[in-house]
C-alpha cells in the first residue's frame, strides 16, 4: 500500500458491504465475506472481491453502484437433511416456549390482579409472592418483545431486502438496539427470578424458626435483595458487552468470562435456595415429630409450594450452569436445550398455580366473593 501512495490506486473505501483496501489497478481484490451476515459461520472462509479499474477507479455497475463478486459469501439454498431436521427442531422448541411463556404470563397478571384486588390477601408473604409474579412476568414479556425484534428485523430484512446499503441501516442500529435492551431486560428479570425466590425461601425459613421481626423492616431489605442484587451484576455485565462484545442482539457469548458475571450470582442463589431447603426440611420435620398441633396450617402449606419450587429450580440451574449453548454439541445439546426453554417457559406458570390458585385462603376469598356476586345478581 505505501508504493501505491506514488502512483495510481484505488482508494480504499466502505461500499455499505464490506472494507476494502487500497488497490493496484487492474488487479482483484479480495476481503473476508462481512461478520455481520446471519449465516456468517457457514462462509466465514469465503472471500468477497472487487475489481480495480486500470484507471485507478473501482469498477461499478451501470455507472454508480459498486460491481463485487460476494459469491462465496451467499447463503446455500441447499439444506442437508440433518440440518433441515435440526431447524425444524429448533422451530419446535420456539413454538414449545412460545407456548409455556404466553401460558405463565396469562396466569401471572390473573394471580397478580387477585393478590392486589382482594383486600384480605394483603400481607407480606403475598406482597414477596407479587413480586415473584412480576419477575416472571417481566421475564416472559422480554423473550417474547425479544423473538419479536430477531424475526422481524434478523429474519426477514434479510431475505426481502435486496439493498445492501438499506439492510446495513436497519439491522445495525434500530433492530440491534432494540433487541440488546430486550435482551438486558431478559438477564436482569432472570436474576430478579433467582433471588425474589432466594427471598420466599428465607422468608419462609424465618417464618417457621418463629422469629419475632418486624415484616415492614424485613420487607424493605426483602425488595433490596430481589430487585436491587440484580442490578449489581446485569450492570456490569452491559459495559463488558457494550465495550468488548458488542455485536448482534449480545446473545453470543465468545469470551466465556462475561457471561459469568451473570451466572454465578445466579448459581449462588440457586445453592444458597438448596442449603435453605434442607435447613427447612429439617425444622419442618422436627416439628412434626414434635406433634405441634395446629402447625399443619398456612406455614406447612407455603412450606410444601416452596420445597417444591426450590429443588425444581435450584438443581435445574445446578446441572445445566457448566453445559452452555457454545460447549454441548450434538443430542447433548438438543436435550439441554428442551428442558432448558421447557422450564423457562413453564416456571411462571407453576409459580402462579401453586403460590396462588392453588392457595387455600385464595380459594376460600374467590368462593365468597363469587357467592356474594351470585347473591347480589
Amino acid at each position: 500500500p505505501l508504493l501505491l501512495l506514488e502512483g495510481l490506486f484505488c482508494n480504499r473505501t466502505f461500499d455499505m458491504y464490506a472494507c476494502w483496501p487500497d488497490g493496484s489497478p487492474g488487479t482483484a481484490v479480495n476481503v473476508s465475506c462481512p461478520f455481520y451476515l446471519p449465516w456468517f459461520e457457514k462462509v466465514k472462509h469465503g472471500l468477497v472481491s472487487r475489481r480495480c479499474g486500470t484507471d485507478g477507479q473501482w469498477v461499478t455497475v451501470n455507472g454508480s453502484q459498486p460491481w463485487r463478486d460476494y459469491s462465496q459469501c451467499e447463503e446455500e439454498m441447499e439444506s442437508t437433511i440433518e440440518e433441515e431436521g435440526a431447524r425444524r427442531l429448533m422451530v419446535s422448541f420456539k413454538v414449545l416456549y412460545t407456548v409455556g411463556y404466553s401460558l405463565s404470563l396469562l396466569t401471572l397478571v390473573s394471580a397478580l390482579l387477585i393478590l392486589t384486588v382482594f383486600r384480605k390477601l394483603r400481607c407480606t408473604r403475598n406482597y414477596i409472592h407479587a413480586n415473584l409474579f412480576a419477575s416472571f412476568g417481566l421475564r416472559a414479556t422480554s423473550v417474547m418483545v425479544k423473538d419479536a425484534l430477531l424475526e422481524k428485523r434478523w429474519g426477514m430484512d434479510v431475505v426481502q431486502v435486496a439493498d445492501w446499503e438499506a439492510l446495513l441501516s436497519r439491522l445495525l442500529w434500530r433492530a440491534a438496539l432494540g433487541c440488546r435492551v430486550a435482551q438486558v431486560l431478559m438477564q436482569y428479570c432472570i436474576l430478579a427470578n433467582h433471588y425474589w425466590f432466594l427471598v420466599e425461601a428465607v422468608y419462609l425459613y424465618k417464618l417457621l424458626i418463629g422469629a419475632v421481626f418486624s415484616e415492614k423492616n424485613y420487607y424493605r431489605l426483602y425488595l433490596y435483595l430481589g430487585w436491587g442484587t440484580p442490578v449489581v451484576f446485569v450492570v456490569p455485565w452491559m459495559a463488558a458487552k457494550y465495550l468488548k462484545e458488542n455485536v448482534e442482539c449480545w446473545a453470543l457469548n465468545e469470551n466465556m468470562a462475561y457471561w459469568w458475571i451473570i451466572r454465578i450470582p445466579i448459581l449462588l442463589a440457586s445453592l444458597i435456595n438448596l442449603l435453605i431447603f434442607m435447613r427447612i426440611l429439617k425444622v419442618i420435620l422436627a416439628k412434626l415429630r414434635a406433634n405441634q398441633k395446629g402447625y399443619a396450617d398456612y406455614k406447612l402449606r407455603l412450606a410444601k409450594a416452596t420445597l417444591t419450587l426450590i429443588p425444581l429450580f435450584g438443581i435445574h440451574e445446578v446441572v445445566f450452569i457448566f453445559a452452555t449453548d457454545e460447549h454441548t454439541t450434538g443430542i447433548l445439546r438438543y436435550v439441554k436445550v428442551f428442558f432448558t426453554l421447557f422450564l423457562n417457559s413453564f416456571q411462571g406458570f407453576l409459580v402462579a398455580v401453586l403460590y396462588c390458585f392453588a392457595n387455600k385462603e385464595v380459594k376460600s376469598e374467590m368462593k365468597k366473593k363469587w357467592q356474594l356476586w351470585k347473591l347480589d345478581h
